[in-house]
């Protein structure tokens, strides 16, 4: 298992390839290379998903997005876990970091979900910063003034909270769908990572909100 410090204030990853997954096209299913089936969503379900949540539930859509990443982000990281263990043959608590970064950098660009990149260099300071480009769920966002890959963020609460065995929340601080280069989010404990929601609001961008931080904590 990827191992952390004990210390409240770091993050430091001594962090454990997926298998490279295979979809199929063979009598309409998509499966990969162990039988499991996937499932092709188009891209317009999930636009009308965003439209229908927030119509019917207005600024709360976020926080409904949020808490289904993180019930998409737990069954996510327990199977990811079993997919990699059997590949490789051993648990993922006996992986190098590479293996096992590259295994899920692997699995989320085949999952369609675009290109993953962990940055560990801020472990130090209690926090680690995710980038990922060419998002779906980006992408499909509705227009917004603010970051708006609520379920991407949920997805990655709760994947990096099983893996390090601490509860940690997300904060997105760019976003595709505002122009940005990729999505950027930061990930640590909640209370750490509260005073830069309203950064967020006010729309400074990733460096300012992540200096701010450090200061504030």
């Amino acid at each position: 298992m990827p191992t952390y410090s004990n210390s409240p204030d770091s993050l430091e990853t001594t962090l454990p390839a997926m298998p490279t997954s295979e979809a199929t096209l063979e009598l309409g299913l998509l499966e990969n290379r162990r039988g499991d089936r996937l499932l092709a969503l188009p891209e317009t379900l999930i636009q009308a998903i965003y439209i229908g949540l927030e119509q019917e539930t207005g600024q709360a859509s976020r926080l409904v997005l949020f808490n289904c990443g993180r019930w998409w982000g737990k069954n996510f990281y327990v199977r990811f876990c079993e997919e990699v263990s059997e590949y490789y043959g051993q648990p993922v608590s006996e992986m190098e970091m590479v293996e096992f970064l590259q295994s899920l950098q692997q699995c989320w660009k085949t999952h369609g979900w675009g290109t993953f990149e962990l940055d560990p260099s801020y472990s130090e300071h209690g926090f680690l910063i995710v980038k990922i480009a060419n998002s779906l769920f980006a992408k499909t966002a509705p227009k917004s003034k603010r970051p708006a890959c609520f379920l991407e963020a949920g997805i990655l609460s709760a994947f990096f909270s099983q893996l390090t065995g601490r509860e940690l929340h997300c904060l997105q601080t760019s976003c595709e769908s505002l122009g940005a280069d990729c999505n950027r989010f930061i990930l640590g404990l909640r209370d750490r990572l509260q005073p830069g929601d309203s950064m967020v609001e006010e729309g400074k961008d990733h460096e300012a909100i992540l200096s701010q931080l450090f200061q504030k904590n």
